[in-house]
């Protein structure tokens, strides 16, 4: 259950129905609520193939031999193919291609693609896979990032993926309150519902058009055309229906596989990862050992910041370099920090490889920050809230990284915000309500409630001097209005919010979004909260000119003045002056239509230099979250009972899409601190799948109550911020306060064991500083 304040909301859009501003309902919601919505593991061809893929059992081997013989012996295989059939690069890589397409001398994960075969049936494809015969010789792998930093190299590239440093006023200052801390994260999985599927299809000048759930797809589109070794333009993707994302579907899985045995076998192949497959073919969140000291003022003013932070990326390299750099960056959250020395760190090892999900560096150091945070308070003897607000970044006061914060960034009010939200009322006597739930294991008498309270805070969009742009296009024939851009719809709402924009510039209802795919200029990534500010800027710069030339036109044809010209209501009409107008858009643009292609840009970001310094990022957004909890500090058991939330939003486009971000990422947040890890035994996941890997039911979120702070961001379309990331930064660190608070123990790991938090044996949680 949700509730939603209005305290801190202001007016945007102009009232138009279905415009800015509105819940406008999403167009594909009722489809997927009634079974309607076409995934992409619906996807069907005539005479398609199964493909499936051969996947290492080892963490580390030497590959001797690959006999292929037996499985293309087996009745209706039609290909089976590996490293050797690949026409052009071996690697592909989401921003370094370091990553073998097959493994061909050594494996070093878990779960790395060998081979790859298509088949009649699906059946078919799996016993042909059994067939194919390996021979490994197995190899010590290296599991533990601090090992492998110093270890012999895994791969050519070497070990370290990014090792950089932030530094800032005096190296050598201290204040005289010091508290320090280590912290641990486990590997949390982005856990989305539609597992990984596409179809590629061979095209008659010897192209593939390929239909797969991704999260940018020209990014996918060009590392299958260098694998293929065709030219880009020879390649067509287009977005399937997708089933969540959160990161996981930034990196390529089976692109390239099924577009190579489509080239192969010169037949359609369609290729579904089942649910374990799932869990070994992307990316997860890193995880983390940080260390983290303090100090400052009696008064809790913060004098100096020391860091140090080892990401463990697994075998590849992914986007680990800019995920090291989020977490060097934000190490000391939206903190005035006048001193700082930050070490980042990301280490290759023979783990499962890690890269982009949601918070993306920003979640693992604001545990630690936060806890931090905590213990300076109870050093100083101050009010956790209270010593926030001392500290609290505004506008004007300068990141760790010496940039001026320039825009929007509402620290202090999203801090106020939050703590004046309504707690929720006392325990009941019902049973479920208690920690452990069905499992009626907690005696009411022995649950204690508690709070704990949390800050955190992100960039938005691309950084450190990336060319990040989107394009789009619009078209208004006959009073027909159709937008189309590449932004990849993973759940995040720009279906509804183009729809919208479009609706709000032109005064029109309906309002058509062609489907995305390579055909038009690229809209980036689906990531880094970045396409309500990219994608939406490009349809909202695409509309405007299709209205100034509507109106332009307009004006020739009449003699009216442009300035009193407005479209509303489908329509064209005069706001005052001298010559009366009223015309349809349907007249306007029956016969000659109106369109407008264009290519939207933020401002520009430069790299950081040798001591981390420069302006390398765009924009910030942030939350404050306040978690209630019951406990029963004895058998070690929790419930999260509310977690009370205020968030920048910059401005809200569309209050229904923004709560969904906000409980979802609480509930991701929730999941983190109390249950959510993959579990590695020798490199392998011990629970790849949604049995034993636990997420958050219905029975496990808890009520959220949600309110806005509005501070329009000067550069962004209708002043708006992404709203996805946030939510589930700060909400992990606010859990696990007030389960502190209720226990009295540390817990410096997430998530939460049971048994740490019962405080039995050696649960991960050791006390220090």
């Amino acid at each position: 259950m949700s509730e939603v304040g209005t305290g801190s909301r202001t007016g945007v859009g102009t009232g138009t129905p279905g415009g800015v501003g509105t819940g406008a309902p999403r167009p594909d919601g009722g489809p997927k609520v009634r079974g309607e919505f076409a995934f992409s593991g619906d996807l069907w061809a005539d005479g398609m193939l199964w493909g499936a893929t051969l996947r290492s059992p080892h963490a580390s081997a030497r590959i001797r031999s690959i006999d292929v013989g037996p499985a293309l012996a087996v009745p209706g295989v039609v290909a089976v193919v590996t490293a050797e059939d690949l026409p052009g690069s071996r690697y592909y890589g989401l921003e370094h291609r370091d990553q073998p397409v097959f493994a061909w001398e050594v494996v070093r994960y878990v779960g790395e693609p060998v081979a790859a075969v298509a088949a009649d049936h699906p059946e078919t494809a799996r016993r042909a896979l059994a067939a194919i015969v390996v021979d490994y010789e197995v190899t010590t792998p290296v599991l533990d990032a601090e090992e492998a930093l110093v270890g012999p190299d895994l791969h050519p590239d070497g070990n370290t993926f990014r090792h950089m440093w932030v530094r800032r006023g005096d190296p050598d200052a201290r204040g005289p309150v010091v508290v320090e801390g280590t912290y641990e994260l486990g590997m949390q999985d982005q856990a989305f519902m539609g597992p990984e599927a596409g179809l590629a299809r061979p095209t008659p000048d010897g192209g593939i058009d390929l239909v797969v759930s991704t999260q940018w797809l020209h990014n996918d589109r060009d590392q299958v055309a260098e694998c293929l070794g065709l030219p880009p333009e020879r390649v067509r993707l287009s977005l399937g229906g997708v089933g969540g994302a959160f990161g996981g579907r930034e990196d390529v899985s089976l692109q390239v596989h099924a577009a190579l045995l489509a080239q192969v076998t010169e037949r359609p192949v369609k290729v579904v990862y089942s649910r374990e497959e799932s869990f070994l073919g992307h990316v997860h969140r890193h995880p983390a050992r940080i260390w983290m000291r303090h100090s400052a003022e009696p008064d809790g003013r913060l004098v100096s910041f020391e860091a140090r932070i080892v990401l463990d990326g697994g075998a590849y390299r992914s986007s680990s370099y800019h995920v090291v750099a989020n977490a060097a960056c934000f190490a000391a959250g939206p903190y005035v920090t006048p001193n700082a020395v930050v070490e980042g760190v990301g280490v290759r090892t023979n783990n499962p490889p890690c890269g982009a999900m949601r918070g993306f560096g920003a979640v693992q150091v604001c545990f630690a920050h936060e806890a931090q945070m905590d213990r300076l308070a109870a050093a100083c003897d101050v009010d956790p809230v209270a010593l926030r607000l001392t500290n609290a970044m505004a506008s004007g006061d300068r990141l760790l990284t010496g940039q001026v914060v320039d825009g929007a960034l509402p620290v202090a009010e999203v801090i106020r915000a939050t703590a004046a939200l309504p707690l929720p009322p006392a325990a009941g006597s019902e049973p479920m309500g208690r920690p452990g739930a069905a499992g009626l294991t907690t005696d009411a008498g022995d649950v204690v409630r508690a709070t704990g309270f949390a800050v955190g805070f992100k960039n938005l969009m691309y950084a450190e001097g990336y060319d990040d742009d989107s394009h789009a296009a619009c078209r208004l024939e006959a009073g027909l209005v159709t937008v189309t851009c590449a932004a990849a719809e993973v759940g995040q709402g720009f279906v509804t919010l183009a729809q919208q924009i479009a609706r709000e510039v032109l005064g029109v209802d309906d309002v058509l979004l062609a489907p995305a795919d390579t055909a038009i200029g690229s809209a980036g990534s689906t990531s880094a909260s970045r396409q309500t500010w990219m994608s939406g800027g490009a349809v909202e710069k695409a509309c405007r000119e299709v209205r100034a030339e509507v109106v332009a036109r307009v004006a020739a044809a009449t003699g009216a003045a442009e300035a009193d010209l407005r479209l509303r209501a489908g329509r064209v009409v005069s706001d005052g002056g001298a010559v009366p107008v009223d015309l349809s858009l349907a007249a306007v643009t029956a016969e000659e239509p109106v369109e407008a292609s264009v290519r939207f840009q933020h401002r520009t970001t430069f790299p950081l230099d040798a001591d981390g310094q420069g302006d390398a990022h765009v924009s910030m957004a942030c939350a404050a979250h306040r978690a209630v909890v019951d406990v029963d500090p004895d058998l070690g058991l929790v419930r999260v009972v509310q977690v009370a939330t205020a968030q920048d939003a910059g401005r809200v486009l569309n209050p229904t899409a923004a709560l969904g971000q906000v409980e979802g990422g609480i509930s991701q947040g929730v999941g983190l601190a109390t249950m959510e890890e993959v579990v590695l035994a020798d490199g392998a996941p011990r629970n790849a799948s949604f049995t034993d890997y636990l997420i958050p039911t219905t029975l496990d979120v808890p009520e959220v109550v949600v309110d806005w702070v509005e501070v329009p961001e000067p550069d962004a379309p209708f002043g708006a911020k992404g709203v996805g990331e946030p939510p589930v930064i700060s909400s992990t660190p606010a859990v696990v306060a007030a389960v502190r608070a209720a226990t009295g123990r540390p817990l410096t790991r997430v998530p939460m064991a049971p048994a740490a938090v019962a405080g039995v044996g050696d649960a991960g949680d050791g006390e220090e500083g």
